[in-house]
C-alpha cells in the first residue's frame, strides 16, 4: 500500500499540519490510514491524542532509525495508505524512510531560506535512490501561502524549480487559522466550531484539492511501479 513521506530539513514548514490534513482526507473517504510520528516532537500524537481524531487512522510512534523501516512496512500491510511525518533534520532515519516511500512531499514556505532547504531534501532523495537503486517520486508542497495574492520572491523560486525540473505540486497550502484550530482542538476541519474558528469551507476545500492531488500522483506512479516489481 502507498507509503507517503513528508520530509524537510527545516522545522516550521508546516510538514504535520500538511500531514494530518492529508490523513483525515483519505480517512474521510473511508480508507485506513496508519500515521508514523517520527517527529521526536510528537506532533502527530499530541493531535491524535485530542477527541475528534477519525476510526479509520491510528497513529504510531518510533523511536530510533533501527525501527522506522519494520513500522512502514508492517503498518503498510495493516492499512491503504501509511503517512511518515519526519523529524526536521536530515538525518538516517529520514534516508531510511524515504527508501520505503511512494511519494517524498517536501514542504517548504516561499522564501530562499525554505528553497536552499528544500533542495538539501531533494538531494537526499537522489542519495537514496543511488543507495536502493530505485526511483523515488518526490514533489515540493509550498505552505503557508497567500490565497490571495503570490508574492515576486515566491514566484522566483517556482520559476527556478520549473527550469530546474523540480516536481511541485499545482495546489498549495494556503495560511489558515483552520489549520492551527485542528492542533489546538484535535479532530478534523469538517468538525471545527465555526463559531470559534473563522473560513472553515475555504480551509476544507483546499485540504481537498490537495489530497486530491496526491492521490492522482500515487496512481500516476502506480503502474511504473508494477513493471518495476515485475522485473
Amino acid at each position: 500500500m502507498p507509503t507517503i513521506v513528508f520530509a524537510s530539513p527545516k522545522g516550521g514548514v508546516g510538514k504535520s499540519t500538511a500531514a494530518v490534513l492529508l490523513a483525515t482526507e483519505l480517512a474521510g473517504h473511508g480508507a485506513s490510514v496508519t500515521m508514523i510520528d517520527a517527529d521526536p516532537n510528537r506532533p502527530l500524537s499530541q493531535w491524535a491524542n485530542r477527541p475528534g481524531k477519525p476510526a479509520m487512522l491510528s497513529v504510531v510512534t518510533t523511536p530510533t532509525e533501527d525501527s522506522i523501516i519494520d513500522t512502514i512496512e508492517k503498518s503498510a500491510v495493516q492499512s491503504t495508505f501509511v503517512i511518515v511525518d519526519l523529524e526536521g533534520t536530515a538525518s538516517m532515519m529520514a534516508g531510511y524512510a524515504m527508501s520505503r516511500a511512494d511519494l517524498v512531499i517536501i514542504p517548504a514556505q516561499g522564501s530562499h531560506l525554505d528553497a536552499t532547504e528544500a533542495v538539501k531534501a531533494i538531494k537526499l532523495v537522489r542519495g537514496q535512490e543511488k543507495a536502493f537503486q530505485k526511483k523515488i517520486p518526490f514533489a515540493i508542497l509550498f505552505t503557508r501561502t497567500s490565497a490571495a495574492i503570490r508574492p515576486r520572491t515566491l514566484q522566483s523560486i517556482e520559476v527556478q524549480f520549473a527550469e530546474n525540473k523540480v516536481p511541485m505540486f499545482g495546489c498549495q497550502l494556503h495560511e489558515r487559522e483552520a489549520y492551527r484550530a485542528v492542533f489546538a482542538f484535535g479532530g478534523t476541519l469538517s468538525g471545527l466550531d465555526p463559531a470559534q474558528v473563522t473560513n472553515i469551507p475555504a480551509a476544507i476545500l483546499n485540504a481537498k484539492l490537495f489530497a486530491g492531488e496526491v492521490v492522482g500522483m500515487l496512481k500516476d506512479r502506480a503502474p511504473a511501479k508494477r513493471r518495476e516489481e515485475v522485473a
